[in-house]
């Protein structure tokens, strides 16, 4: 039996298979598109916001960002 997902950018279900030379993708038309995104920072790992980023949230904003960290377990 053959696994299907779904393609990341489409959605269209694709065979998950060494035969398909663009999985996860159900193209190289949607392998580019997702490349593109990643290029122009659509795209991005969630990491904590620098100094710069921080200085340009309004209040609310900041204060979301609080009580989310706060909310987070240690990690020691």
């Amino acid at each position: 039996m053959t696994m299907k997902v779904s393609c990341p950018t489409c959605q269209k279900q694709v065979e998950w298979s060494t035969e398909n030379k663009f999985r996860p993708f159900c193209s190289e038309r949607c392998k580019l598109i997702d490349l593109g995104e990643w290029a122009d920072e659509s795209h991005r790992i969630a990491g904590e916001p620098d100094r710069q980023q921080m200085e340009q949230m309004s209040d609310d904003e900041l204060m979301a960002m609080m009580v989310k960290l706060q909310a987070k377990p240690d990690s020691d």
